[in-house]
């Protein structure tokens, strides 16, 4: 787990089709600025595009994988994220990941893990408010 960088994605809470817009300046100040706003408007696009490739977990999933000494190697990370985007292709928006004895739920919209437990746990529990699931 000290591989995989966790951080909180807000990024859910801004709709993808919102564009910045950013009024015209006149004269030369416009031109002088004007690189340097396109500059940090790409670099701000490719920052949000990037957070939005990728798998995060909440701050209480990251709590449970503790309480409940769960592993996450890379590898089960990337196996998550193809299992995501399987998922987001079908138009499921809240999932059960499933591996082996663990399972987490996502939701896969902002692809954010919101939960996880282990075999123990999954035994007497009923997942709600679920609409598809991934076996790995």
């Amino acid at each position: 787990m000290n591989e995989i960088q966790f951080k909180k994605n807000y990024s859910a809470w801004i709709d993808p089709a919102y564009a910045a817009r950013y009024p015209q300046e006149s004269g030369s100040k416009a031109q002088k600025t004007g690189s340097a706003e396109s500059t940090f408007a790409q670099a701000l696009r490719n920052s949000v595009e990037e957070s939005d490739s990728r798998l995060t977990f909440s701050k209480h999933a990251v709590q449970r994988m503790d309480a409940r000494q769960i592993e996450v190697s890379p590898r089960l990370v990337a196996q998550m994220d193809s299992a995501v985007e399987k998922a987001r292709s079908k138009g499921v928006k809240e999932a059960l990941i499933l591996n082996g004895e663990t399972a987490f739920i996502v939701h896969v919209p902002s692809k954010t893990v919101v939960t996880t437990m282990n075999g123990g746990e999954m035994k007497e529990n009923i997942f709600t408010n679920i609409d598809g699931a991934v076996i790995l």
